[in-house]
């Protein structure tokens, strides 16, 4: 076996893992034809990452032009615990102010530790402020690649 198909993920690691990590970093291509990342918070739906932003950011606007984005979580610090998920993907952005507001929520939610029927008034009401200045970002799945360098058992 190849060391590429050595350290790759399973379905059930990748969804582990994702559920498991705080922050996806989002690359899109800027008007310049240069990289642009940037930082989300995300929730997964059906498979798929979630995330949301201020419609007049720079990262909506890249993708208004062109909806490919690279997706990466990563996590480890050492060379042998490393572990990560690459996304290619085509970003399908959403603006109806009912729908993001539900991400919006979800995403709070989750990152508050909390279910959906839990999360606190402050927080849902801040939410449904900001959902008429936001878009909900959907990012369907082209392409991945994984890794996890744990899987190598220290031998490289």
């Amino acid at each position: 076996m190849s060391r590429r198909g050595q350290i790759a993920m399973t379905e059930q690691e990748v969804a582990d893992f994702l559920d498991e990590q705080r922050t996806v970093i989002c690359a899109t291509s800027g008007r310049d034809g240069w990289p642009h990342l940037m930082p989300l918070w995300y929730v997964v739906r059906d498979g798929e990452l979630w995330a949301w932003t201020y419609a007049k950011s720079q990262k909506v606007r890249n993708l208004e032009r062109d909806p490919r984005a690279t997706l990466q979580v990563e996590a480890g610090t050492e060379y042998q615990e490393l572990r990560g998920v690459m996304l290619k993907c085509e970003a399908d952005l959403r603006h109806d102010t009912e729908e993001v507001a539900a991400l919006g929520r979800e995403i709070f939610a989750r990152y508050t530790g909390t279910s959906l029927e839990a999360l606190d008034e402050n927080v849902a009401s801040m939410v449904a402020a900001q959902a008429p200045k936001r878009v909900a970002m959907r990012f369907a799945e082209l392409k991945r690649a994984t890794w996890d360098h744990r899987k190598l058992g220290g031998v490289y």
